[in-house]
């Protein structure tokens, strides 16, 4: 499997990906906003794009898909119960689905929703284990649910699923979000040494030279994979006082979520 991230430099920071197969060329567009970047990613590589995957329905994340299919004849690919909000669906994909790239690239659908209840993430099936999140997961955060999401749903998405994946799991977001989300796990921890550590190499960087990071390392910085913190739930209880002394999981997660929101 080839993975070619691309930054789109938009007001947005998204990162699109096309996924490959060494033998046959063939090629996966995942989230292609930037067409155009796109099509000429692909040209130079010599990849022929055969498949468009949207994670979800938002518009930051399908706008490219008719210059893409226009220029290709490439199917889209999307959850099975999102074809109301995304034009021209060819396959709907559910959990345990597998989309298949050439000869040679495998990659697993997840049903994660939360960011908003049509959303999607790709886990391939490699030794080096990659997860396409697009707004689930994000480097040091989690994605937001003002438009359609459910803040629950997020929670047991992380909780159940992400969280169990392989640590050695590679993550690959919808956008580059990683400078504020330190912040705001160190405004949480501020003792956080694996956040303090990275922040400066992130502050002001070129997110199409950013490091890749793994499941493991997020659960070193990223506070929504830090719930049962006790220096995480003593200053969230500064923000809420009502917070019980020993509050469950979810009421964490729930709580960090709505500071993020005004972060």
């Amino acid at each position: 499997m080839i993975n070619e991230r691309i930054w789109t430099g938009n007001a947005y920071r998204n990162f699109n990906y096309l996924i490959a197969c060494p033998e046959t060329g063939e090629a996966l567009a995942i989230d292609p906003l930037d067409h155009e970047k796109t099509l000429a990613t692909a040209k130079v590589r010599g990849w022929q794009i055969t498949q468009v995957l949207n994670t979800h329905e938002h518009h930051d994340h399908t706008g490219g898909n008719a210059a893409v299919i226009a220029a290709t004849g490439a199917k889209l690919i999307a959850h099975h119960k999102a074809g109301a909000r995304i034009a021209g669906v060819d396959r709907g994909v559910q959990a345990g689905d597998v989309i298949k790239v050439g000869k040679t690239v495998e990659l697993e659908c997840l049903d994660t929703p939360g960011h908003t209840m049509c959303h999607i993430c790709l886990r391939s099936h490699t030794d080096q284990p990659a997860l396409f999140s697009g707004d689930t997961l994000f480097n040091a955060g989690a994605g937001n649910v003002h438009n359609g999401g459910d803040v629950g749903a997020l929670y047991a998405t992380f909780v159940e699923q992400l969280a169990r994946l392989p640590d050695n799991t590679q993550i690959y977001p919808g956008h580059d979000y990683i400078e504020n989300n330190l912040k705001f796990t160190l405004a949480r921890e501020p003792d956080n040494a694996a956040a303090q550590a990275l922040l400066p190499s992130v502050t002001d960087h070129d997110p199409a030279q950013s490091a890749v990071t793994t499941l493991k390392d997020e659960k070193q910085f990223n506070t929504f994979l830090r719930l049962a913190s006790p220096g995480l739930i003593a200053r969230l209880r500064e923000s809420f006082p009502d917070l019980p002394e020993q509050p469950d999981a979810k009421t964490v997660f729930t709580k960090l979520r709505e500071l993020r929101n005004s972060w």
